[in-house]
């Protein structure tokens, strides 16, 4: 349950202190950042420079109608959504891409055989849709510029010359299929206009034709009613073609195209109608710029030219068959005057024959107005067959590039910096979870159950060498306070200072330690119990020969082996020489004698020992004094290593009074401002001061820095 409550709390603490994880770990950010970073740069520096070439096209779909079918005017043919794709596989088939091959002689040029090319150019030609547009676009990728502007010229080119034929296939087929389907049309009308006429020779009628369809004269009375009206309407059309022959007769043939459109001539109307048509579409695309050289506008000449020709030759026909047709209502009006002569005695038994009749004539006039409909199309289809074929237009010239678009130097190095980000933070929130060291005042709290005594600061110096009031020395007057209040018995003022492992700077926080408790009225006596690595000796350039060793292996008085230091109530006993077997000599009597009297004398007690975890020396240096001080460098030693100290210290009976979290980065930690926000406290409030003690405090730390450098090798 407790370990559970831990991992919650270790959790919620990752949570909440991001901002600290980043500031710890920026160096294995920035690392990180600068490799990935330099090698997308080294990545894009080594990628082969490739320039592009495009051909941008509009495509319209291939007008396919079908001959039986009449187009609805002003529909064309639907781009259905599945188009556009297909044109994407088409520009890359085989088919057009070996078609492009021999357009540029690819062969030859690239030195490979045909299979080979052709894998190049699926590999380099890319296809695709501007969107919210009918426009493809042709892109052509290779390390030479020119090669890829001929490539692209060369693929859109084979692509334009299968769709162009193709689509001159087409009309062609529906040419073709439209004059059977007409040839048919007029066999059929043929056909029934000879059984039309033999069933009037039956019935006895008298079927004449005009342009409304056709007449019939039968009956009596009733037929020869008719017979004089129609004989009326006759004349009077008689009268109206010679007055209009005579008046075509004196026309140009342009003027004759221009009076014969006002005609009812089938068709001519129509034809005429496109034609303005085309002249006004015409002027419109040159009032929009389009040059004489445009192909749009040669194919609207080209169309103007073939209607124009057209109208003329139907013009002219017009004319002569107003002509054949006058000399048909004359010889009808000669007819019927002759019907009126021979139906005088005619009965009305004959009227029921005429429902037959009637039914081969309405037969007949259909058929005959399906077959104008199919000459009206015929001559459509006829002219759209000179006219070049408009389903593709090209709006982009390919064009040789001199700026490589690959690689995308921005691109890439934005993206390196990107990735390069991102796995650093991973990489520094891998670390902060992997990593076990102790990182807070919690930590130890938590796992220790001990309280942390003080907070030391990054490279803090020897105090004694220090000159004026320096700031380091509130951490450790902090740290004598906590002493004082956290032993239970006034009386217990032997204390040792042990770490884990080397390196965690329990000799200088120890020196440091006994100077404020000397600055404070405490006699202090310090004990180099090191018997390994001796290193306090080297803080106050004290001769290291004689010392703790020489008193517990002889008889020497206590008063040969202490020495006076330059500070003030502070004493200190040198390890002596060293032994052979440091932990027996440290585990005897006269150890316990030479503590126990060394209490009675001093008010605080300081022994200094080797690292617990590396040899036994200092679990029997806690068993011996009253009280155990843990040093814990930050950051450094794991959360289960630290726990092994403490256990060790308890195992041999010794009494842990606290930790003391030394070598603090607060810069980085802002945590720990709080219990270093004493620096501004002591900031001195004249200039020459100041610089004194940043220059004392400067020489003191690089001093305590070389002196701790020998203690951290052990």
């Amino acid at each position: 349950m407790q370990q559970q409550n831990i991992n919650q709390n270790e959790s919620s603490l990752h949570a909440i202190d991001y901002w600290q994880v980043l500031k710890n770990r920026y160096g294995v950010i920035l690392l990180t950042f600068l490799l990935v970073f330099l090698t997308a740069a080294v990545i894009t520096y080594v990628m082969p420079k490739k320039y592009e070439s495009s051909a941008l096209v509009e495509v319209k779909p291939i007008n396919d109608v079908s001959p039986t079918m009449m187009q609805t005017a002003g529909t064309g043919p639907v781009m259905t959504r599945q188009f556009m794709n297909t044109q994407f596989e088409i520009i890359v088939a085989p088919s057009t891409l070996e078609l492009a091959i021999d357009k540029k002689q690819l062969e030859t040029r690239w030195g490979q055989d045909r299979k080979t090319v052709l894998n190049t150019l699926r590999g380099i030609v890319q296809t695709n849709q501007r969107r919210g547009t009918d426009l493809i676009e042709i892109s052509v990728r290779h390390r030479k510029k020119e090669d890829a502007q001929a490539v692209a010229e060369a693929v859109y080119q084979a692509y334009e010359q299968r769709r162009n034929d193709l689509e001159m296939g087409i009309r062609r087929e529906q040419l073709k299929a439209i004059q059977v389907e007409l040839q048919n049309k007029s066999d059929r009308v043929a056909e029934m206009r000879k059984r039309l006429m033999d069933i009037a020779e039956k019935v006895g009628v008298i079927w004449v034709e005009s342009e409304r369809g056709g007449e019939m004269i039968g009956g009596q009375l009733e037929l020869r009613n008719l017979a004089e009206k129609q004989l009326y309407e006759a004349n009077r059309e008689k009268e109206q073609l010679s007055f209009q022959i005579n008046k075509l007769l004196t026309l140009d043939d342009d003027e004759l195209v221009a009076v014969a459109a006002e005609l009812p001539e089938v068709g001519f109307s129509d034809n005429y109608n496109q034609f303005v048509a085309a002249k006004r579409d015409l002027q419109v695309m040159l009032a929009q710029g389009l040059g004489p050289q445009h192909p749009d506008i040669k194919a609207r000449k080209a169309s103007i030219a073939e209607l124009d020709s057209s109208l003329k030759k139907r013009a002219v026909n017009v004319r002569e068959s107003l002509k054949y047709k006058l000399k048909l209502v004359e010889g009808r009006v000669e007819k019927m005057e002759e019907v009126l002569n021979d139906q005088q005695d005619r009965g009305t038994e004959k009227a029921r024959s005429f429902q037959e009749f009637n039914l081969a004539r309405k037969e007949y006039q259909t058929a005959q107005s399906i077959k104008d409909q199919m000459e009206v199309k015929y001559d459509l289809e006829k002219a759209k067959l000179v006219m070049p074929p408009t389903n593709i237009i090209l709006h982009q010239v390919p064009e040789i590039q001199d700026t490589p678009v690959s690689p995308n130097v921005p691109l890439n190095l934005a993206l390196g910096a990107v990735v390069g980000l991102i796995f650093g933070v991973g990489i520094a929130f891998c670390l902060e979870y992997l990593d076990t060291s102790v990182k807070s005042l919690e930590d130890v709290e938590r796992f220790l159950n001990v309280p942390v005594l003080a907070v030391i600061p990054k490279d803090v110096g020897v105090l004694h060498k220090q000159s004026g009031m320096s700031p380091d020395a509130e951490a450790y007057r902090i740290l004598r306070t906590n002493i004082e209040f956290n032993r239970k018995n006034p009386e217990d003022n032997s204390i040792t200072v042990v770490s884990g492992g080397a390196g965690e700077g329990k000799s200088t926080t120890l020196v440091n330690l006994a100077y404020i408790c000397a600055q404070g009225g405490y006699t202090t006596l310090m004990i180099d119990a090191d018997l390994r690595r001796p290193r306090l000796h080297t803080f106050f350039d004290i001769n290291n020969s004689v010392g703790l060793t020489n008193y517990l292996t002889t008889d020497l008085l206590l008063e040969d082996v202490i020495l006076q230091t330059p500070v003030d109530n502070l004493y200190f006993m040198p390890s002596g020489i060293l032994p052979a077997d440091a932990a027996g000599i440290l585990n005897s009597r006269r150890m316990s004698e030479l503590i126990q009297d060394v209490k009675q004398r001093f008010d605080l007690v300081l022994v200094d020992s080797p690292p617990i975890l590396g040899v036994s020396d200092a679990s029997v240096l806690a068993s011996e004094v009253d009280l155990t001080m843990i040093v814990v460098q930050h950051r450094k030693l794991p959360r289960n290593m630290l726990l092994r100290v403490k256990q060790a210290v308890e195992n041999v009976g010794g009494q842990v009074i606290g930790v003391v979290l030394n070598n603090v980065d607060v810069r980085s930690d802002n945590q720990y401002q709080y219990y270093t926000s004493y620096y501004t406290y002591y900031a001195p409030t004249s200039g020459e001061d100041n610089q004194q003690n940043v220059q004392a405090s400067t020489n003191a730390k690089q001093q305590s820095k070389s002196a701790s450098s020998d203690e951290d090798l052990y």
